[in-house]
C-alpha cells in the first residue's frame, strides 16, 4: 500500500513539473531549432530533390535582427512548392515569424544585426585543449630558472 502511495505521488510530482506553460522565448528557440533540424534532415535525404539543393542555408538566431528578414525571405521563396517536405518546413518557418512579429515581439531582444553571421555561423573553436598542454613550455621560456635565481630564493 504504500508502495501504491509513493508511485502516485511520485507521478503527481512529475506531472506538476511539466504542467507550465512554455513561455514565448522558449517557443522561439524551440521552433528554431525544430526548423533547423527540419532543414538539415531535409538537405541528408538520399533521393534529394533538385530544388532542396537551391534553397539557401537555413541557419536561425533568434537573437539577430536579420532572422526577421531571413525568414520572410525563406517563406516568400517560390522554390519547391510541390515538395511536401518543404512546404511543411515553410509552415514552420512562417509559424515563427508570426510568433517574433506579433505575439512574442516585447519578449524578444536582438542583441546584433549582423546578416552576414546568418549565412556563414562562427563554429565553435576545437582546439583549445591542445594549446593548454603548450603552455608550461612557453611560460618556461619566459621565465627561464637560473642557478642564481635558486640560491637568492633558497
Amino acid at each position: 500500500m504504500k508502495l501504491l502511495l509513493g508511485l502516485v505521488g511520485l507521478f503527481s510530482i512529475c506531472l506538476l513539473a511539466n504542467a507550465a506553460p512554455p513561455t514565448c522565448y522558449s517557443r522561439m528557440l524551440n521552433l528554431s531549432k525544430e526548423i533547423m533540424d527540419s532543414f538539415a534532415t531535409l538537405k541528408n535525404e538520399e533521393p534529394l530533390e533538385p530544388c532542396v539543393e537551391g534553397l539557401p542555408k537555413l541557419y536561425l538566431d533568434i537573437h539577430n535582427y536579420c532572422v526577421l528578414a531571413k525568414l520572410r525571405d525563406f517563406v516568400a521563396s517560390p522554390k519547391c512548392r510541390k515538395v511536401a517536405q518543404v512546404g511543411a518546413l515553410k509552415d514552420k518557418v512562417r509559424k515563427l515569424y508570426i510568433i517574433m512579429n506579433s505575439f512574442c515581439r516585447r519578449d524578444l531582444v536582438f542583441l546584433s544585426d549582423d546578416c552576414e553571421a546568418l549565412e556563414n555561423p562562427i563554429q565553435a573553436p576545437t582546439t583549445a585543449r591542445p594549446q593548454l598542454r603548450s603552455e608550461p613550455k612557453e611560460v618556461a621560456k619566459m621565465f627561464p630558472v637560473t642557478p642564481a635565481a635558486r640560491t637568492s630564493t633558497g
